[in-house]
């Protein structure tokens, strides 16, 4: 089985918002204050609705037979349609079990919209069993199949009062947690050209989830202690291996178990 590991970073579509209110002539920053001001008048909450927001960054730690990889979706030129095209192509070619931290209530459905949006085919994500039957009790989209596995829903029971913070469960567990960076700072970091910074963000988050997994498998009896480790220092000899400053600070900052 092929684990897919993921994680997104979004900013509001200024382009969408330009069109909606006729904000023609006003800059990218302007608009989007427009955008969040006239949702927080509306709802209370500044949070965008999702099929507003823009990606900018998907990342993926990526385990299969011996091998670990994390990295980002095309280059850092890459534009919303190409990344979210690499995106489903990799479920496309791999049937892979997906993992997320609220992917179920914010990645997915923003990538649906984005996909949409672009006219991007992904028909093994849609799969229900139409075609293929074994993904007729195991698919992408049904909430409570493994296909798709949010940690966040499932370790909170499925309940809403139950839910955790991926950056307190990864501190809880030992594991760095966010460093600095937080998906709020994302749009003033963008504004500020700070796109190399938003993609290393995301591939740090992501292996705070992919740990989280681990831990995850380990409690449903699916590693050992002695697998576990073994995984464990996999993903630490990639990062090593890789040795780029916000993976070695991420290395640095995960506490020996």
């Amino acid at each position: 089985m092929h684990c897919f590991s993921f994680d997104i970073e979004t900013i509001p579509d200024v382009e969408f918002g330009r069109h909606m209110w006729n904000l023609d002539g006003l800059s990218d920053e302007d608009v989007g204050t427009a955008m969040t001001f006239m949702q927080q008048q509306k709802t209370g909450s500044d949070f965008l609705p999702l099929h507003v927001q823009r990606v900018v960054a998907i990342s993926v730690a990526f385990r299969t037979a011996d091998s670990f990889r994390v990295w980002t979706l095309g280059d850092r030129e890459a534009d919303e349609a190409e990344i979210i095209r690499r995106f489903f192509e990799g479920i496309e070619r791999y049937s892979p079990e997906l993992v997320s931290w609220n992917g179920s209530g914010f990645d997915l459905p923003v990538l649906h919209y984005r996909a949409l949006k672009h006219g991007i085919q992904a028909p093994r994500y849609w799969e229900m069993g139409d075609n293929d039957r074994e993904f007729r009790y195991n698919n992408y989209l049904s909430r409570f199949h493994w296909r798709h596995l949010d940690l966040m829903d499932v370790l909170a029971g499925f309940q809403m009062r139950g839910r955790a913070s991926l950056d307190q469960m990864a501190v809880m567990l030992g594991f760095p947690g966010k460093l600095g960076m937080s998906g709020d700072k994302v749009w003033q970091c963008w504004l500020d050209g700070g796109i190399d910074e938003i993609r290393n963000y995301c591939e740090t988050d992501v292996l705070n989830t992919y740990l989280v997994y681990l831990r995850f498998e380990f409690m449903r009896g699916n590693l050992d202690e002695a697998r576990l480790r073994k995984e464990y220092e996999l993903v630490r000899s990639t990062i090593r291996s890789m040795d780029v400053p916000h993976l070695n600070e991420f290395l640095q900052a995960w506490h020996e178990d």
